[in-house]
């Protein structure tokens, strides 16, 4: 039963794997499934800890649909504006343009025969309601499972009805979960048990939690205390409870039997959204009775009680509560008066977090903090609404987002980074911290320009270069002239852009600044030399960043590095020097999520295919990139310079092929999924650097990227300069 066992991550995207044994059940997986063949919108509905949840994932898991599931865990999502977000986010990669999400939403799933699930809406259901009618209305193929406690009410909803088990399955379920254990139920115990489960009223998050108490308790001792419990609460009435009411019994019981440590570690635990780890939980917690190097102790019991799951994940263990269970133990929170100071403390650790992830970005820990941060983010997203919601913690909410600029520029999530940044801009007031302020205008400024959303981003700009100026801020002043540069840059007026650019990187190095942002500084800067037709003053450029890249481990600004370098090999007509750089440079994009990154090394690829003979394939990757421009920005972000190679590749494979079977390569290309687009360029290199001669088109092997594990630091105060990553005086670029 899903409810009562949390869910693991889901892959890609899809159903949450099971972690134990699916129990009973099989009449309403086939009404379930026979109701999902003959409507677009089914909601299955039913009491909390009923098995909602694990009843879908079976559902979906079995079911053949050509473009799959895609699930979507709601239960810790707050704020109603992320939803389309969060349903985004699940589908893959995000989008990186200024499109409004729902946009998006509604042209990615067009023709997509895809099953939604939408798991835990009932806080979400007038948001929820709205945006699946429109997702139905706007896409044929797509089918929607909701899952919640009550229906969407909306027009063509087919409603399913989860009952709890009955007496016989939660017997059985019963004694798989004592089981695990390590407790054998004997025969003499059988009648207790039965007894049990039909005093749970057979639902399954009842049965479970009794059955974590079987290390302590036999099944006639558990039988006892629940008779007593429910006399308590029934007014002596000896009736059965209701389904709510034998699941608020059996959450209450099993917090009543718990020690007034346990106790407090749940109430506690309940300030975390979706999962956490055992330092968060030990930092958070700890304290005001309950010591940080008691914690694990205690959250080892609740974990063998059933009150909390554990979980392994890409970043290493974390533990996770169930919606009821942590809703039970936030109301407690509240009751003891201390749920004030326990959401400082997440807030703290949270934004401690992100200053030491930034740090951690430009180092050979890069790839376990993008982990990390995608792990993280769902109490990020709460520490985040804590600050915007408080008048005086604006400035944290400025501090946090403008801190996570990698999270949002390097891996993929530019729209939700514009959400927050834009959120806490508009919330200035004189009381604000400054540096925190300025950060937020340029980090929002570089997002913007990303986007290709130019107006937004010359105002934010603009206002964070005359705030800087006034405030004789010189760091705020060096990324507001960088990002001027940038955006200079991205508009064709390179000559403006290498201005700007060269005095920014004169300023990094005065204030002694040394990070990823800055090492992006000299590789844009490399661009405008090289559209300049200075080439060899755009490799030296590249090459000192690489080597900067390679002596501290970063991997995201070293792969556009290497797309200029493979820009300057092609140019040189060394084609296979170009392949073997842009392989290094679409692997490592595409292992951020880096659809900038991916989209640009596939266009340049196209152009080397096309050098080395095999029009068609180059044919296929253009058509490959032309379908994700639209979730980048304006294709080749509408610049002369950029989309030169473009044209050029284009005219010569149409000249080779022919404009029909251009087209038809071009649409052959445009069909692929972003990573099938990835996995065929770099399987199609890796042929072909063994090959005596360029291969027919085919599909390559996927590349593969684990990610190291879990980046572990403390919580740590907000840095006095503004959050940015500083590197050592006399180390930076420049100076090599």
């Amino acid at each position: 039963m899903r409810d009562a066992q949390a869910p693991g991550a889901p892959e890609n995207g899809g159903p949450p794997p099971e972690l134990n044994a699916f129990v009973g059940r099989a009449a309403e997986l086939d009404a379930l499934s026979r109701t999902l063949d003959a409507a677009r919108l089914v909601t299955l509905t039913g009491a909390g800890g009923v098995g909602k949840s694990r009843l879908a994932a079976r559902a979906a898991a079995a079911r053949p649909v050509r473009d799959g599931v895609c699930w979507v865990d709601l239960a810790a999502l707050r704020d109603p504006e992320l939803l389309d977000y969060a349903v985004l986010e699940a589908l893959g990669p995000a989008d990186h343009t200024a499109r409004l999400p729902r946009e998006t939403l509604l042209d990615d799933l067009a023709g997509r025969e895809l099953l939604l699930v939408l798991d835990g809406f009932e806080h979400l259901v007038d948001v929820c309601a709205d945006l699946v009618t429109e997702l139905l209305r706007r896409s044929a193929a797509l089918r929607v499972l909701a899952v919640g406690r009550r229906p969407l009410r909306i027009t063509g909803e087919r409603l399913v009805e989860l009952p709890p088990l009955d007496t016989d399955a939660a017997a059985e379920l019963f004694a798989d979960r004592a089981a695990g254990q390590g407790v054998a139920l004997a025969e003499r115990h059988r009648a207790d048990v039965r007894e049990l489960c039909r005093r749970l009223d057979g639902v399954p998050l009842a049965v479970e939690l009794a059955a974590g108490r079987l290390r302590a308790l036999s099944p006639g001792q558990l039988l006892e205390r629940l008779d007593d419990r429910f006399r308590l609460l029934t007014g002596g009435d000896r009736g059965g409870p209701d389904r709510h009411r034998a699941l608020v019994t059996a959450v209450g019981w099993s917090h009543e039997l718990c020690t007034p440590a346990e106790r407090l570690l749940w109430s506690r635990l309940s300030v975390f959204a979706g999962a956490f780890d055992l330092e968060a939980a030990e930092y958070v917690c700890g304290g005001e009775g309950l010591h940080a190097d008691d914690v694990l102790d205690v959250l080892s019991e609740l974990l063998a009680q059933s009150v909390l799951s554990r979980e392994e994940t890409a970043t290493g263990v974390r533990y996770r509560m169930l919606e009821t269970v942590r809703a039970y133990g936030a109301d407690w929170l509240e009751a003891t008066g201390d749920a004030e100071r326990l959401r400082r403390r997440h807030r703290d650790w949270f934004v401690g977090l992100a200053t030491w992830c930034e740090l951690d970005w430009f180092s050979p820990r890069q790839g376990e903090v993008a982990a990390r941060m995608e792990a993280e983010l769902p109490n990020l997203r709460r520490a985040l609404e804590y600050c915007l919601g408080e008048p005086d913690q604006t400035h944290l909410g400025q501090y946090l987002a403008g801190s996570l600029w990698f999270y949002w520029a390097g891996c993929g999530r530019l729209a939700e980074g514009r959400h927050w940044l834009e959120r806490s801009v508009r919330l200035y007031s004189e009381s604000d911290n400054e540096q925190s302020r300025l950060k937020a205008l340029w980090v929002l400024s570089y997002v913007a320009i990303l986007q290709g959303d130019r107006v937004p981003a010359l105002a934010a700009l603009q206002e964070c270069r005359e705030e800087a100026e006034r405030a004789a801020n010189a760091v705020a002043v060096a990324y507001a002239e960088h990002r001027s540069g940038c955006l200079a840059l991205v508009t064709d007026d390179v000559e403006r852009a290498e201005t700007l650019l060269r005095s920014a990187l004169d300023r990094y190095r005065e204030i002694g600044e040394l990070n990823s942002n800055v090492l992006m500084g000299q590789v844009e800067l490399a661009m405008t030399r090289a559209f300049q037709g200075d080439l060899p003053d755009a490799v030296r450029l590249c090459e000192d960043v690489r080597q900067v890249c390679e002596d501290h481990g970063e991997r995201w600004t070293r792969s556009y590095a290497l797309y200029v370098l493979a820009y300057a090999a092609w140019h040189d007509e060394r084609p296979s020097q170009a392949r073997e750089l842009l392989v290094d440079c679409l692997a490592g994009a595409h292992g951020f999520h880096d659809l900038l990154g991916c989209v640009l090394a596939l266009e340049l690829l196209a152009l080397v295919t096309l050098t080395e003979g095999d029009p068609a394939e180059a044919a296929v990757l253009q058509g490959a990139a032309a379908a994700q421009w639209p979730s980048v920005g304006l294709p080749l972000f509408g610049s002369a310079y950029y989309h030169a190679p473009h044209e050029r590749c284009e005219t010569a494979a149409r000249r080779a092929l022919g404009d029909e079977r251009y087209g038809r390569c071009a649409e052959e290309g445009a069909g692929l999924t972003r990573d099938a687009a990835v996995a065929r360029a770099l399987g199609w290199t890796e042929a072909a650097r063994t090959a005596p001669a360029p291969p027919a088109p085919r599909d390559g092997a996927r590349h593969g990227g684990g990610t190291a594990p879990d980046v572990r630091r403390p919580a740590a105060s907000p840095a006095h300069r503004g959050g940015e990553s500083a590197g050592r005086r006399g180390e930076g670029p420049y100076d090599r």
